[in-house]
């Protein structure tokens, strides 16, 4: 009998474990065990008095899979052979004469396009991702096919508070991505969305501070830091929801809006908002916040959670039905990643100007596109009906919501570049060409991909 307790949330070492016993020379291996005791229960030595007992499963608490079971489900050994050679022989340390740029959740949507970018300009990057989120394996797959050396891997949780001895040292800068990104999933666990995005920040934060010369933190905020805008008039514009007041409209939200934290979600990434833009204030770190707005592009795997147009269009070439949330007629202002990437790469030129400061960063009032918008023009690139329903507005989700990026676009000389439209049809094209015509359902390539969503 043995196992593995990720009470530290290691899970990759789980995967380690698991495969070297079922290498062992005995007839049989009893793996303990299937699911995580729950922790309102009494461990056999008592109530907490081990932690580790409570972190045995292959499967959580709340029976999601941990990354043996995702892997196992895949495809058994082989699968998590495939899983343990994206981390095996990578360094665990940054070498004196090592200087990589750190992205935290590099493996996710916009981590994987910033590190590509960063690898094809000759910078060595190293990922930290603890591989949560269900296929974003596929992208550290395609960094490192891309990019072999360049890319390192450090499989982790930003929850460890142990995590960061000895890698940041020497880097060059850190992207801070690495969150939990759903307001629906913070609502069913509000302390593992704090754990994540308040605490998970104010790790990296405090092993930032300790370096006696640290490198530049970009952290990754969210347009939910303002709440739901109830305390704005909208009315009905064809397709669109639009404020009265026609110069907010044409403008958008800027960041003299004062914060209103709604949800455990949007508590926990403003928090974490607040702790960087202090430590700059009071500990000097150069560090600077971009409150995000709507990404979309290659690489994303979108979920009824986050990700809205790419589930949308993944939707539609599985000729899935999609459920909207409220009328559709909802507005955002959608960014294309590549778009995002320049932002990023325009802060750290410009840190000097933006340390210490909050940005809202979004496609603007130039590409503000309702649901009802984007599903049009979906059915036309792909030439398939949608067959769409509809529910009651999930508490806390705004009406509208479109970026003022004037002030970044002061700091730094950004502008978005890619219109919405021509964006979505660079989507398509990468969509398709990655899941085929009728792609499979995402259980069997990123893990269970919803037919639903909300922005």
């Amino acid at each position: 009998e043995c196992g593995y307790s990720t009470w530290r949330h290691d899970e990759a070492r789980q995967i380690d474990a698991f495969l070297e016993v079922s290498e062992a020379p005995v007839g049989r291996v009893y793996w303990y065990g299937l699911q995580d005791l729950h922790p309102a229960e009494s461990s056999q030595d008592g109530f907490h008095f081990d932690e580790r007992h409570y972190h045995l499963g292959v499967f959580d608490a709340s029976h999601r899979p941990k990354l043996l079971a995702r892997g196992l489900e895949a495809g058994g050994a082989d699968a998590l052979r495939g899983l343990q050679s994206l981390w095996a022989g990578a360094p665990r340390l940054v070498k004196p004469d090592h200087h990589p740029v750190v992205i935290t959740g590099g493996a996710g949507f916009l981590g994987a396009n910033l590190a590509d970018r960063l690898a094809w300009e000759g910078r060595s990057v190293l990922l930290v991702d603890g591989l949560k989120r269900p296929g974003v394996e596929k992208n550290l797959e395609w960094l490192l096919a891309r990019h072999g050396e360049r890319i390192q891997v450090e499989v982790a949780d930003i929850r460890d508070p142990y995590l960061w001895r000895d890698r940041l040292a020497g880097a060059e800068a850190v992207f801070h991505f690495a969150a939990q990104v759903a307001v629906t999933s913070s609502l069913d666990r509000p302390r593992e969305d704090f754990d994540t995005n308040a605490s998970g920040t104010l790790n990296l934060l405090e092993a930032l501070r300790s370096l006696p010369a640290p490198p530049p933190l970009f952290f990754a905020s969210t347009n939910k830091v303002y709440g739901d805008l109830a305390d704005i008039e909208f009315s009905r514009k064809g397709e669109q929801w639009m404020p009265t007041d026609p110069q907010l409209g044409a403008r958008g939200i800027d960041e003299t809006r004062p914060l209103d934290l709604h949800s455990p979600y949007g508590c926990s990434k403003g928090a974490a908002d607040q702790y960087v833009l202090d430590y700059a204030r009071m500990f000097g770190l150069p560090a600077t916040v971009l409150r995000m707005s709507c990404l979309y592009g290659p690489r994303q795997f979108g979920t009824e959670d986050q990700g809205w147009v790419a589930h949308f269009l993944i939707s539609a070439l599985r000729g899935a039905p999609v459920s909207i949330y409220g009328d559709g007629r909802q507005v955002r202002d959608v960014l294309h990643v590549e778009d995002a990437v320049e932002a990023y790469l325009a802060a750290w030129r410009e840190i000097h100007a933006v340390s210490g400061r909050a940005f809202n960063l979004g496609g603007g009032p130039e590409n503000a596109v309702s649901l009802h918008q984007v599903l049009g023009a979906i059915e036309r690139l792909t030439g398939r009906s949608m067959a769409l329903s509809y529910a009651p507005t999930r508490p806390g989700d705004q009406v509208w919501y479109v970026s003022d990026t004037s002030r970044f676009a002061d700091a730094t000389g950004w502008q978005p570049r890619r219109p919405w439209i021509d964006g979505l049809a660079h989507l398509h094209e990468w969509a398709a060409e990655f899941f085929g015509a009728a792609p499979r359902t995402e259980h069997e390539t990123e893990g269970r991909l919803s037919a639903c969503a909300s922005p």
